[in-house]
């Protein structure tokens, strides 16, 4: 697991962002045992709080569930997957809106924007 922190954005917040796309993708399965919070500290070279809180706060949104004495699984609920599919496109398309109207585009010029760049 390889990420590159943004100054701007907590680190807690970036790493779970990070698990949550791998979920969304495929490489982090329905049902998988996460790593443990050493692990997972040491991978990202965090600290153990940091990785914690992540999982604290993905239980806290039904993503993954504890298992005491065996570990961090991910929920093996594929509409929670697919709602988090959902919920992660809706922030792109709402971060790529705003990007558009910050630099001059109205909402039918973003329109044709997307459609010429669907149909290529």
């Amino acid at each position: 697991m390889n990420i590159c922190f943004n100054n701007e954005i907590p680190i807690y917040i970036q790493i779970m962002n990070y698990l949550k796309n791998e979920i969304i993708i495929g490489k982090i399965n329905n049902g998988s045992k996460l790593p443990s919070i050493r692990e997972l500290s040491n991978q990202f070279k965090v600290n153990c709080n940091t990785v914690q809180r992540v999982y604290k706060e993905m239980e806290r949104e039904g993503i993954v569930h504890v298992e005491r004495g065996m570990g961090t699984f991910i929920e093996n609920d594929a509409t929670i997957i697919m709602s988090l599919k959902r919920e992660t496109a809706e922030k792109i398309i709402d971060e790529f809106i705003n990007k558009m109207k910050n630099i001059g585009f109205n909402n039918g010029e973003i329109i044709n924007s997307i459609n010429n760049k669907i149909k290529k």
